[in-house]
């Protein structure tokens, strides 16, 4: 069972609805795939939660009462639904209002999901390039051999930015496979320390706000700009990550 047979069955998995046949082979798949793995521990997570989060209450007693007073005296043990009471019509606004909170709930954990499991990407993009003693395909400090070299190989042409005089000299660059996609990963560094800046155009061209965090030991950050999504992630200090971040948003001041 490959990847893509696995997610399409995962929820079906997960709510014990498919045979025992294509459970094994799912499980099967799921210790050998870390990618698989991972979404599935997103998924039991957001289940989880949304048990843990959203809250349920038991109906009053004066609410039944008010409902089988509103019922004809011959119907009081049995409820007429092709003859809706406004009683039965705000019952039925409060389920939908139900729904609605729980599919709003759903959504902001599923978005969660996709951010937790894109910092794992980055992350292991970083750590992978480290390992592997490949961190670049083109070494240079020089932008002007850098930036070319991704000519051919992309369907978008990164900015690279010399900003050696602020610390930070160019180390190269190199592909990358982030966010089911090909990106360009640059490389600098500060001291004795690496950075890796991912970077791959986005739908939208609206601005976001730089956002940091911190996971595994490692700083990230990321902001959305002029179509182009950025992704910064080091072991340096937030605030030495976040000076070298300043300068990418600020490019003739850089340059």
């Amino acid at each position: 069972m490959n990847c893509n047979e696995t997610r399409n069955l995962m929820h079906g998995h997960l709510d014990k609805e498919i045979d025992l046949v294509r459970a094994v082979e799912i499980e099967k798949h799921l210790e050998g795939c870390a990618a698989c793995n991972a979404v599935y521990s997103q998924e039991t997570a957001m289940r989880s939660a949304i048990r843990e989060r959203v809250s349920y209450y038991a109906a009053p007693q004066w609410l039944e009462a008010r409902i089988r007073a509103a019922l004809p005296k011959q119907g009081k043990k049995a409820i007429d639904y092709r003859q809706p009471s406004l009683n039965w019509l705000g019952f039925a606004a409060s389920m939908a209002f139900a729904v609605v909170i729980t599919w709003g709930v759903a959504l902001h954990f599923n978005a969660a999901s996709e951010d937790e499991l894109l910092t794992e990407e980055i992350i292991s993009g970083h750590v992978r390039s480290l390992m592997a003693d490949h961190l670049a395909d083109v070494a240079s400090s020089d932008q002007h051999t850098v930036k070319p070299w991704f000519n051919g190989k992309l369907d978008f042409s990164p900015e690279v930015l010399d900003l050696t005089t602020q610390g930070f000299p160019l180390i190269g660059g190199r592909l990358d496979y982030i966010n089911n996609r090909p990106v360009a990963a640059l490389v600098y560094g500060h001291r004795k320390h690496f950075i890796n800046l991912f970077i791959w155009p986005e739908e939208s061209r609206e601005k976001s706000l730089v956002r940091t965090k911190t996971k595994q030991g490692y700083n990230l950050i990321h902001w959305k700009d002029s179509g182009m999504a950025f992704w910064v992630v080091s072991d340096l200090q937030e605030k030495e990550l976040m000076q070298f971040a300043s300068l990418l948003q600020q490019p003739a001041t850089a340059q």
